[in-house]
């Protein structure tokens, strides 16, 4: 048997990358790939269809260089929003794949709390994208935790399957317990404002004793499912750099944008 067969195209594939790509045409065939969404039949795994593809808003264009939000007309490149400088962060940059709307919340819920954890792939696969700016300053990528109490009920941390993901894309380790959520707290979402948010998740983080010469030092990514007003990250952010962390930055499938207000 020949080493290789030569394609159409001029590219040389091994025996085993041939085996592989025919198993995959042959599962496509006997479970034809889905919208991650809507659950019509698409050409490729882990893949919105072009309706649910153009339903999802992605953040691009011009954006606040520490918390991502969008700008409706181009201030330049390095331009802070006025929430930013009412309140700054304590994480340094924050993006951000999609708006948090109609569209995508279903996508998100199903994920963290309908076990649809087949929705990973395609998170990371486009997370991985967006990234990249903060790919290259990162070196190590950590999950925001999970009270222990809650993970149990959950049974995942959906930040941390997908941080797992990004791991093996990016091509940069990754550590789910480099953090730990050292008390319950309430929902941030039955929280009233931002100013409750940020009351609610206040010292709720810490890294444990035994990872602290871990993070010494070191450029850390956190990753999230969801911005809201940003507490959540400064909170693990705050405690990241207590712990001796040279800087955070954070990176989330989703986030809340509203009009740009001093109460972030």
């Amino acid at each position: 048997m020949a080493e290789g067969q030569q394609t159409a195209r001029g590219v040389t594939l091994s025996v085993p990358a041939l085996a592989r790509r025919g198993s995959v045409r042959l599962l496509n065939l006997i479970f034809p790939p889905l919208c991650v969404s809507c659950r019509m039949r698409v050409g490729e795994a882990h893949a919105l269809c072009a309706t649910c593809w153009n339903a999802i808003s992605f953040i691009e264009g011009p954006l606040c260089s520490c918390c991502g939000s969008p700008f409706e007309v181009d201030p330049g490149s390095e331009t802070v929003c006025g929430a930013c400088l009412a309140r700054p962060h304590d994480f340094a940059r924050a993006r951000s794949l999609f708006r948090y709307d109609d569209a995508s919340k279903p996508l998100i819920l199903a994920f963290k709390h309908g076990d649809r954890l087949d929705h990973a792939p395609a998170f990371a696969r486009w997370l991985e994208r967006t990234g990249r700016p903060l790919f290259a300053d990162a070196e190590l990528l950590v999950p925001v935790p999970l009270h222990r109490w809650k993970l149990w009920k959950r049974r995942y941390n959906q930040a941390a399957v997908v941080a797992e993901g990004l791991s093996r894309i990016a091509g940069l380790p990754h550590d789910p317990l480099l953090l730990e959520k050292r008390r319950p707290t309430k929902s941030q979402g039955e929280m009233p404002s931002a100013k409750a948010r940020r009351r609610n998740v206040l010292n709720a983080f810490r890294v444990p004793p035994d990872k602290a010469a871990r993070v010494r030092g070191r450029s850390i990514l956190l990753i999230d499912d969801v911005f809201t007003t940003g507490a959540t990250l400064n909170a693990c952010a705050r405690a990241l750099k207590r712990a001796g962390a040279s800087r955070v930055d954070a990176l989330t499938l989703a986030r809340v944008v509203r009009a740009q207000s001093s109460d972030i």
